[in-house]
């Protein structure tokens, strides 16, 4: 593994009085001024470059005045949960009838408005359709919903096909010649534009007036913007930001809504001191739990409780399910690691695009393991597991530089018969194929990935932000660098690395590392934890390390104390 520093700029004009730690990690994130670092409503984008957001706000102020039943057609993950809850809550805050909403299912009906789920949908007799976090690609789907007179508004942000759907409106900040100068809005991102924008359309037209009401404060709904765009870890741009970290505010205040208060007591979080990292970490996966195993309608209800009853026992049912996800995905992940082998033998002991099937596996699950088995062997990876009727769904993850959903257009485009259906992002996309086909598409996956990397394997490298002093080992630093965010995919939460001396070693938990670290040439010590570390703790006494790690705050005991957070450890030369 090669620990490599971030550069960071010689000069900066970040103020003096920042911590000379945090203006070097800023910097390094390419932050320039204080502008930056200001995160208040007021910095937010506009919603007016938006492409159709005008005719979007109109169709939604019309359904609104005219009573018009709404559907909102949701995606089965925590970005599409989150989006069809602000739309729902949302829509009723302006005015509308009561909204219903539909969760297909992962399995019966696959992703977005499909032909399935818009017959489903008809049965509901919506007047106007909304689709949130798909339908950008749901060509068969709005045909469907145009040819039996109902309208449809698509709100997505994934990255659109050759064609667009026949749509009422589309807004989507990715498709052709939309002018939004943030092209990382999640799903729910996107929803909470739209109804900016229609709350500016029926504010103009007099309708709230004449309803004798005030309009809406629809920054009470940044608490499931913040969750649902760190869930679909999508780049932290600066607009991204001020919405996460907005989120957060209500949160640490206590204005959550009962949904994501219940959501993170049964995690064991603290919500005065919930960060961005949390939202990822704790809350996300119990949301996705119920798209990936049951029934996203699970969630979307828990997010949607109006009372705190409700929402506990919701939370708790989700709980209940994640542990089932998470025993799932252990074995198979065992699995994996079994035909993979040893991950960490030279590269070219692993194809350079990782493909992965077995038929007792859960599509549920394989987007998780994608992950994970990306992390290990540093690969593009793409898990496939049975689809029913001869078909393999399919959930892939890449590494920076590595376009996936661009990859799968590549391949489908010179070989047509190969994928029946895919979509996604640069960093994650999902697909379908025949099972007869897999062996033949994963040859040429990992030919295609060679192609694009001339062959070599990726870089092992691990970008840390350097060195801290021997007096900047202390709590309020710890404090600050967790504060100083929200941190996330494109914007990451500071890591460094060091030389250090281990005082004493010994295993917690049955598998982590609990260490107490001398500082190099120093007589200072810290304590550290390494999670999910094998070995014997008794040999590291006395060894010289280099470590990775997060300065962080150990509040576990009855005074808070820093601590480092290690994510690699590798002998020191």
């Amino acid at each position: 593994m090669n620990i490599v520093r971030r550069p960071v700029p010689p000069e900066s004009s970040l103020p003096r009085a920042l911590h000379p730690a945090l203006r070097r990690v800023y910097a390094a994130r390419q932050v320039a001024a204080a502008g930056e670092l200001d995160y208040s409503l007021e910095r937010l984008l506009p919603f007016d470059t938006l492409k159709n957001i005008g005719a979007a706000a109109e169709l939604l102020s019309d359904a609104i005045r005219q009573r018009k039943r709404m559907l909102i057609v949701a995606d089965y993950d925590a970005d599409g949960a989150t989006a069809c809850a602000v739309a729902v809550r949302g829509l009723a805050a302006l005015g509308a009838a009561p909204v219903d909403f539909l969760a297909p299912d992962r399995v019966k009906h696959g992703y977005g408005l499909s032909v399935d789920v818009a017959r489903l949908a008809l049965r509901r007799k919506p007047a106007l359709l909304v689709t949130v976090d798909n339908g950008i690609s749901s060509l068969a789907g709005v045909d469907c919903m145009r040819q039996a007179g109902v309208e449809t508004l698509i709100t997505d942000h994934h990255l659109p096909g050759k064609s667009l759907p026949a749509a009422s409106v589309i807004v989507n900040p990715n498709q052709p010649g939309d002018a939004f100068p943030s092209k990382c809005l999640a799903g729910v991102g996107v929803m909470f534009y739209t109804l900016l924008a229609t709350r500016a359309a029926l504010r103009d037209s007099g309708w709230f007036a004449a309803q004798g009401a005030e309009p809406p404060k629809l920054a009470e709904f940044l608490d499931l913007v913040a969750l649902g765009t760190v869930a679909d870890v999508v780049q932290l741009d600066y607009n991204n930001r001020i919405l996460v970290e907005q989120g957060l505010r209500r949160i640490r205040a206590g204005c959550a809504c009962p949904g994501i208060q219940a959501l993170t007591a049964v995690a064991g979080g603290k919500p005065e001191q919930l960060s961005a990292t949390d939202l990822g970490y704790m809350l996300a996966p119990r949301l996705n739990a119920a798209g990936r195993l049951e029934d996203m309608r699970l969630g979307i209800e828990c997010l949607l409780a109006a009372d705190s009853e409700r929402a506990v026992a919701l939370a708790q049912h989700l709980d209940e399910i994640n542990r089932k996800r998470r025993m799932l995905q252990a074995d198979m992940q065992q699995q994996a690691e079994a035909e993979l082998g040893d991950m960490s033998l030279p590269s070219a002991e692993l194809p350079l695009g990782i493909c992965l099937y077995d038929p007792g596996w859960h599509q549920g699950i394989v987007g998780v393991l994608a992950g994970r088995i990306r992390e290990r062997a540093n690969r593009p990876t793409i898990v496939f597991a049975p689809g029913g009727a001869g078909q393999l769904k399919g959930s892939g993850r890449s590494l920076a530089g590595i376009h996936l959903r661009d990859v799968l257009e590549s391949l489908a485009t010179r070989h047509p018969e190969l994928i029946e259906r895919f979509g996604g992002h640069a960093m994650a996309a999902g697909l379908s194929i025949r099972e007869t086909e897999y062996p033949r598409f994963r040859d040429l996956f990992d030919s295609e990935i060679q192609r694009l990397t001339a062959g070599r394997p990726p870089d092992c490298e691990l970008l840390t932000d350097g060195e801290l002093r021997p007096e900047e080992f202390n709590l309020e630093l710890a404090l600050t660098l967790t504060q100083a965010g929200p941190w996330g995919q494109g914007f990451p939460e500071p890591l460094f690395d060091g030389a250090f001396i281990v005082k004493s070693a010994h295993t917690v938990g049955g598998k982590h590392l609990k260490l107490k670290l001398l500082l190099s040439d120093s007589s200072q010590t810290i304590d550290a934890i390494s999670f999910n570390t094998p070995g014997d703790p008794e040999e590291l006494a006395g060894a010289r390390l280099r470590l990775v790690y997060r300065l962080k705050v150990d509040d576990f005991h009855a005074e808070p104390a820093p601590q480092l957070v290690i994510t690699h450890l590798q002998p020191d030369a």
